[in-house]
């Protein structure tokens, strides 16, 4: 399990620990895109009315195999690629 997870933060998709409701799936997904949560919850939302089902399938999935943020991690964004320097 440690190489999915490890994978997962190779990418920046990790379940954030500020700005988060329940799990922070959504918000850090909406982070790795580059939106804050409250626009990503409303995607989120929008998805689930359109395709009724598979985001509360999806949800639980991500919600396990997605790491949680470490204390003082920097969040890949779109511009910083996975590899790239990062920020200390």
């Amino acid at each position: 399990m440690n190489s999915i997870h490890d994978l997962f933060r190779a990418h920046g998709l990790v379940r954030v620990r500020d700005g988060r409701v329940l799990g922070g799936v959504v918000a850090g997904l909406g982070r790795r895109i580059g939106l804050d949560p409250w626009p990503a919850r409303l995607l989120f939302l929008l998805a689930l009315l359109l395709i009724p089902g598979s985001q509360i399938l999806l949800y639980p999935i991500l919600w396990i195999l997605m790491p949680l943020q470490r204390p003082g991690e920097f969040l890949a964004a779109v511009n910083h690629p996975a590899g790239a320097p990062q920020p200390a």
